[in-house]
């Protein structure tokens, strides 16, 4: 069976640098996820100076020891280039693991868009770079936009199944997650940011892990 994991990357109530270091976090999750061969798929909650919040699905084998791996608070330590006098230098974000979308959303396929790219992704710098790519996009009726992108060197055929089934799932778990925070249920999740112990520490405006 595939693995695959839902993941919550939040900024908290924090200020406009914990959402820097949300954005820093989604490319790092995303570096790792091609190193190790996972597809990583991102639905995110735009605020100012970066996301707020995200709602990441891991698939492929390693998903559930990557999810481990970074399940936790996490610190950057780094002097603010929002407010450059600003005495404070630590900003946190938490990544959450979150249960499965109970219910999932089915796409029509005739409403999904597919382009034919080249990119990089799994494999790392032992990746074929000739290889093709397909992105997949679908908008909801109220103008809210998801994608994906295919990697694989399957029919047309096969790589529009698996680009409706991850963005099923993608939406499916954007979606749970908002219904839950208007619930409360992970509204909480949110104020949860722990700055104590944190599982991984970063420094600079390079994003430098030091442990």
């Amino acid at each position: 069976m595939t693995e695959r994991e839902t993941l919550l990357l939040s900024s908290g109530n924090g200020p406009g640098e914990c959402r820097q270091a949300v954005a820093h976090l989604l490319i790092r999750l995303a570096e790792e996820a091609a190193l190790l061969g996972l597809d990583l798929d991102v639905a995110e909650r735009a605020a100012p100076h970066g996301p707020a919040s995200a709602v990441i699905v891991l698939t492929g084998t390693g998903a559930v020891d990557m999810a481990r791996d970074w399940e936790g608070s996490i610190l950057w330590r780094c002097p603010s280039s929002l407010r450059p006098r600003h005495p404070r230098k630590n900003w946190f974000a938490q990544i959450f693991r979150l249960a499965p979308a109970p219910v999932a959303v089915r796409i029509d396929p005739e409403t999904v868009e597919m382009q034919a790219i080249r990119a990089g992704g799994p494999g790392g710098q032992h990746q074929n770079k000739t290889s093709s790519a397909i992105r997949a996009r679908w908008v909801d009726p109220e103008g809210r936009a998801w994608s994906v992108v295919v990697r694989d060197n399957r029919s047309q055929h096969m790589n529009r199944r698996v680009a409706l089934d991850r963005l099923s799932v993608l939406i499916s778990a954007e979606r749970a997650e908002a219904v839950a925070s208007q619930k409360a249920a992970v509204h909480d999740l949110h104020g949860q940011i722990q700055r104590g112990d944190p599982r991984k520490i970063f420094e600079g405006e390079g994003f430098r892990e030091v442990r």
